[in-house]
Order: C-alpha cells, then structure tokens, then sequence
C-alpha cells in the first residue's frame, strides 16, 4: 500500500480494461467480447491486456461499449463481476499480506480507516482526473452512521447519462475490498451518481458517492 503517489492527470490503472476481457466471455464468450473491445476502439488491449496505466478515456470508452451491448441488468452485473475480480487482483498482488492479517485483527471500524487511508493515498489509480474524497463513520442519535466514499468528476460518468447509479464496478470493488479486510458483511450502494445529473442545479448527483455498511 506504499506511500503517496501524484499520476498524470487523465490516466488509470489497467484493472479497469483487464478485468472486463476476464469476466465477459463467461457470460457471452470469446468473440462477443472481442466484438465489444472492437465497438471501443480497443482491440489491441484485448490482443495484449495493458500492464500500464490506461487513458481514462480508453476506460470510459470499453464502459459504454460494454452498457451499449448488453441489457442494463446484465450490464451492471458484468461491471460488478469485473469489480470483484479487480478487489481480487489486489488482494492478490498489491496489498501485502502482512497488511492484510493486521486489518483482520483489527476492530472493524479501525481497519475501515486504515483502508479508508490506503485507498485514498491510491485513489490516481482509479479516479484518474477526478477527484477522490471519504467521509468517515461517527456515531449519532440515531446509531453509527456509514462511511461514504465519493468520487467528483468521475471520468467514467463524463458524458453519460442515465436514470440510476452507474458505478457498478467501483462499488463492487470497494466492496470485495471491505468484505475482506474489514467485515464479511459490508454492503456498498452507490447513493448518488453524476451521471444521473439533471443539470447543474442538482446537488444531489454532485458526486458519485458510495455508502459502506456492515
């Protein structure tokens, strides 16, 4: 989880490519999912998955390529499944295991905000230009309230628009992430997105913002 990085503005970790070419052809095979890289303008990271940061707009690119062939639902559930296996990916390869066995043994409200810390420390690699931001957990009248994750000006919502949250695959990797490290029984909902904006008048959809709760 190493020390604080600044990345070029515009870029992602390939995670977000690597992983759809991983999940799709499970559900609709090989060559459907070349098909969607190909709708993308992305045919080469299909041939050879990118081991480098990706440009934001690349991702946004297979994202609506994806949303565009399939049925919403189906959609959603394959960017979660990418999701998933992206929290895989890092539990795997990133994030030490010795990082790991101590968030375990910690409380589970002091681990969230060491991974809280560790996430946002990291955010470059999947805001890209957009702007990462956590509101963490405290305790109220009416009991403890959940930590809130958001993303403003998130690249995958530029130029999108939708009737309901569309950040399936950052949901499910935060998550998996959460399940793992912090409670078995964490849940995420994506309580605002901005590509359900109405305009600039709406506040509400400001920000993509993820609601954590076990």
């Amino acid at each position: 989880m190493g020390g604080t990085h600044v990345a070029p503005a515009g870029l992602i970790g390939p995670n977000a490519i690597t992983r759809i070419a991983q999940v799709l052809p499970a559900w609709r095979g090989s060559a459907f999912t070349q098909d969607v890289f190909e709708r993308a303008g992305l045919l080469a990271h299909w041939r050879r998955p990118p081991e480098q940061m990706v440009r934001e707009d690349e991702v946004r690119a297979l994202h609506a390529a994806l949303r565009a062939a399939l049925p919403a639902e189906e959609a959603a559930a394959v960017s979660r499944a990418a999701g998933r296996a992206t929290a895989d990916y890092l539990l795997a390869h990133r994030i030490p295991q010795p990082v790991q066995r101590l968030l375990k043994l910690l409380p589970a409200g002091l681990a969230a905000r060491v991974l809280v810390a560790a996430i946002t420390r990291h955010a470059w690699t999947f805001a890209g230009s957009g702007e990462f931001s956590a509101t963490p957990a405290h305790r109220s009248a009416q009991g403890r309230q959940p930590w809130v994750l958001a993303i403003r000006h998130n690249p995958l919502c530029r130029d999108l628009h939708t009737t309901t949250p569309a950040c399936d695959y950052y949901a499910a990797t935060f998550e998996r992430l959460f399940q793992v490290l912090v409670h078995r029984e964490t849940r995420v909902r994506e309580i605002s997105c901005e590509a359900c904006r109405s305009g600039p008048e709406d506040t509400l959809n400001d920000a993509c913002r993820f609601e954590l709760r076990w």
